[in-house]
């Protein structure tokens, strides 16, 4: 299976926004004083309406916020809960946590990702699935965990996870 990765370039994906996404990010900003402090909100608005930050966002937040772009890139790029490009229609995030690793996760983890044909941070070719790692999903005592589409699970097999996937719709 061919995989789209989910790291491309963010002059590429800059490209794709349109003017109705440009005006989602104008109101979430809108909606926020213009203040430095106030950036993490507006990204979290962002992703939240959005599904990720578009780099196009970048000089948007800047300008509002009177922050350099490095500032605001340097934002996203540190927190591993912002993306940058469009996610899969469902996003897979496997808990990494040491809690979930004693417990069995990384054979879950690649079993994954064998499955779906793609590592972490990328996205299948058919857009049904992002893969994304997580450092603690606070179900520790039900490990090994993972969340699908901001639900969790715990207690996690292969077959469990198998099942999971199979619900979203057809997987080789």
């Amino acid at each position: 299976m061919t995989k789209r990765v989910a790291s491309q370039s963010a002059s590429n994906a800059g490209s794709d926004v349109d003017p109705a996404m440009l005006a989602s990010i104008g109101k979430v900003i809108g909606g926020f004083a213009a203040r430095p402090d106030n950036l993490l909100p507006i990204l979290h608005g962002i992703q939240d309406a959005l599904g990720f930050v578009p780099p196009a966002s970048v000089p948007m937040l800047a300008g509002a916020l009177n922050l350099s772009r490095a500032e605001v890139h340097g934002v996203i790029s540190f927190y591993h809960h912002f993306r940058s490009v469009v996610p899969g229609r469902h996003v897979l995030k496997l808990c990494r946590a040491e809690a979930c690793q004693a417990i069995g996760a990384r054979a879950i983890e690649a079993h994954v990702r064998s499955r779906l044909g793609i590592g972490f941070n990328e996205t299948t070719t058919d857009g049904l699935f992002t893969l994304e790692p997580v450092y603690c999903l606070g179900n520790c005592a039900c490990a090994p965990s993972a969340m699908l589409d901001d639900q969790v699970h715990g207690r996690l097999s292969v077959e469990a996870i198998d099942r999971l996937i199979d619900g979203c719709g057809e997987r080789p």
